[in-house]
C-alpha cells in the first residue's frame, strides 16, 4: 500500500531507532486518520493540494488534505519524541 522511510537522519542512529522512529510515525498516522487507506486517501488529498488551488479541488479532498497536514505534524512530534531536534523527515512512498 505505502512506505515510510526515515530521510536525512542523524549519521549516529541506530537501526533499532530508525525503524522505531518510521513505526511510531505511521502508528500515529493511522490512529488519527482512522487506518492505512485513509491514511493513503489523506496523502493523495495532500500531494493533489500541492499542485491544484483550492477552488480547483473538491471540498473533501480540500478537508483530507487539511487532516493530512495535521496528522503529520502530529505524527512527526511522536516519531521523534526521542531524538530531540532534527533535520530528519519521512518519505511516504505509494507502491502501484
Amino acid at each position: 500500500m505505502y512506505t515510510i522511510t526515515l530521510q536525512d537522519a542523524p549519521a549516529d542512529i541506530t537501526e533499532l531507532a530508525r525503524a522505531d522512529a518510521e513505526h511510531r510515525f505511521r502508528r500515529t498516522l493511522e490512529r488519527t486518520l482512522g487506518g492505512p487507506e485513509q491514511t493513503l486517501a489523506a496523502y493523495r488529498a495532500w500531494v493533489m493540494a500541492e499542485d491544484t488551488a483550492e477552488d480547483e479541488m473538491a471540498p473533501e479532498d480540500v478537508a483530507l488534505a487539511k487532516r493530512w497536514i495535521a496528522a503529520a505534524g502530529r505524527a512527526r512530534g511522536d516519531a521523534f519524541q526521542a531524538m530531540g531536534e532534527t533535520e530528519a523527515w519521512f518519505e511516504v512512498r505509494v507502491e502501484r
